[in-house]
């Protein structure tokens, strides 16, 4: 018996030809592509399909669905953290953000991450396994469905380094941006990465309108090694020469993530080290004050501290934020959210 196949793991032109390849014009794919982003669940719902072509997806295809097994919602900014079950028992995080220009959620791309990112809960247990573009999207259908509410931005800065996963990322990105599918723009997605270097330079030929960020988190290789082995592949001189190949490309800034961890890399002399690296470039910096996991050992800043890296970067004319972290209380801030198979 042939395996099923994920129907929401599909591009609307790969249904298509799915649904051809079973004998029908490929109008009933595209029938098929619109109700599954209606929310129907099951193939019997959807109505006008041949009761043949129904029963025939029954016993050929599923529609891929996260079980939500918890709902935290903090008490300070109406964040949600979601603790979904995935088929093979494994389970994932995702987070629920309210702003003023609407909503917004961050996914994860794995179960796990393999990056070794030492102040990041994520990457503690390892990787179990890569996440389908289905599993993507239905984390972004569940919540919706949860909160009754449309989510129009996307960041995919969860558990799991998106480019360790790139094609299921390219079908994802491709499927929540058509109009029958999500109908979420290009330019109202980000996403992050550690900086592997071979796929910024691809992602800027295949999404030159998706933002990009980039998780630097230090100004010297010597203290981006020591919090981050993906350096000692990818230094910090090969990223940003991928990242201004990017720039070249796409003609769009890219935000540089750096994570503010207490005597590591907080001090003025790493703050006018930035300043060296990135001064001149497209580009913004947002500063983010550890969200401390109890597992590492690491301590945040003060906010005074915070303010006084900051100015020295817009001293330099660099465009730089301290972010507002949503969710904290919850453990739904950056680098908090884990995998979790217990």
């Amino acid at each position: 018996m042939s395996e099923l196949v994920d129907l929401r793991s599909m591009t609307l032109d790969e249904l298509k030809d799915f649904t051809s390849s079973l004998g029908e014009p490929a109008f009933r794919g595209t029938q098929i592509f619109d109700w599954i982003y209606k929310g129907k669940k099951s193939f019997r719902e959807m109505s006008n399909l041949p009761e043949a072509l129904r029963y025939e997806l029954e016993d050929k295809a599923y529609l891929e669905k996260l079980n939500i097994r918890t709902v935290q919602k903090s008490k300070l900014d109406g964040t949600r953290k979601y603790l979904l079950e995935l088929s093979d028992g494994n389970t994932i995080e995702c987070v629920f953000m309210k702003y003023k220009f609407g909503n917004s959620i961050c996914v994860s791309s794995q179960a796990g991450c393999r990056m070794g990112c030492r102040f990041c809960a994520s990457t503690i247990k390892g990787l179990a396994r890569n996440l389908s573009a289905g599993e993507m999207i239905s984390q972004i259908m569940a919540v919706e469905e949860d909160t009754g509410e449309k989510i129009g931005h996307i960041v995919v800065m969860g558990s799991g380094e998106p480019f360790d996963n790139y094609e299921n990322l390219s079908k994802f990105l491709k499927i929540v941006n058509e109009p029958k599918g999500l109908g979420i723009g290009m330019r109202n997605i980000t996403v992050s990465t550690c900086g592997i270097v071979p796929m910024i330079i691809r992602f800027a030929e295949d999404f030159d309108q998706v933002n990009l960020a980039i998780s630097l988190h230090a100004s010297s290789d010597e203290d981006r090694s020591a919090i981050m082995p993906v350096n000692n592949r990818y230094n910090i001189a090969a990223v940003l020469a991928a990242c201004d190949e990017y720039t070249e490309k796409t003609k769009r800034r890219i935000s540089y993530e750096y994570t503010l961890v207490s005597g590591v890399n907080d001090s003025v002399q790493s703050a006018r080290k930035l300043v060296g690296l990135l001064k001149g470039k497209l580009c913004h910096v947002n500063l983010i004050p550890l969200n401390e996991v109890k597992d590492n050992g690491f301590v945040t800043v003060r906010r005074s501290k915070a303010i006084e890296f900051q100015k020295v970067l817009e001293n330099a004319g660099i465009t730089t934020t301290i972010r507002r972290e949503l969710g904290d209380d919850i453990d739904a801030a950056c680098g908090q959210l884990r995998l979790n198979n217990e």
